[in-house]
């Protein structure tokens, strides 16, 4: 039996993690995928009143959220709901989904990305957004190379509509 080195340990106190502005939500990174052998990584998102993420897909990882405070919406495939504190959902890859902050009060929820790896999308976005240097040819790139797809569905306006959400 061979022993080896136990896996780093990671501490993230409350409130700690290096944090980024991703447009229409932020970010506060929790555990990279070097914390946990690329198993996963969690990021906090905080979400201001009339927040929306637009419908998207991921090709490369399964999403799992937490709703920490307030109200969030999520609409997955044709499902819909609202979660407020202590409700949990699941995104799985391939599923066009949303999420828009659903209530008059900030809201905040954590998200789990397993595999690991998509939490370098939020990271590059948050850098572009901080030095100024976003262009849609850059945002084509990072969208591709993450394999992440775009639509807008049907339902959207009235999702846009029913919650009063910002859509810039």
């Amino acid at each position: 039996m061979t022993q080896t080195d136990p896996p780093p340990l990671t501490v993230v106190r409350p409130g700690e993690g290096p944090t980024g502005d991703l447009g229409a939500i932020g970010v506060q990174f929790k555990l990279w995928g070097h914390d946990t052998g690329g198993a996963l990584s969690i990021v906090e998102h905080p979400f201001p009143v009339g927040a929306l993420v637009p419908p998207h897909l991921h090709t490369l990882e399964d999403e799992y959220s937490i709703v920490l405070e307030g109200e969030i919406g999520f609409r997955s495939g044709d499902r819909e709901v609202v979660l407020g504190a202590g409700g949990y959902i699941t995104k799985p890859r391939g599923e066009l989904h949303a999420m828009w902050n659903a209530g008059s009060v900030p809201a905040r929820m954590i998200e789990i990305i397993s595999p690991a790896g998509f939490e370098h999308f939020f990271r590059e976005v948050a850098e572009l957004a901080a030095d100024g240097s976003a262009t849609a040819e850059r945002g084509a790139e990072l969208i591709e190379r993450y394999g992440l797809r775009f639509a807008e569905p049907d339902w959207l306006p009235g999702v846009i509509d029913r919650y009063g959400l910002a859509t810039s």
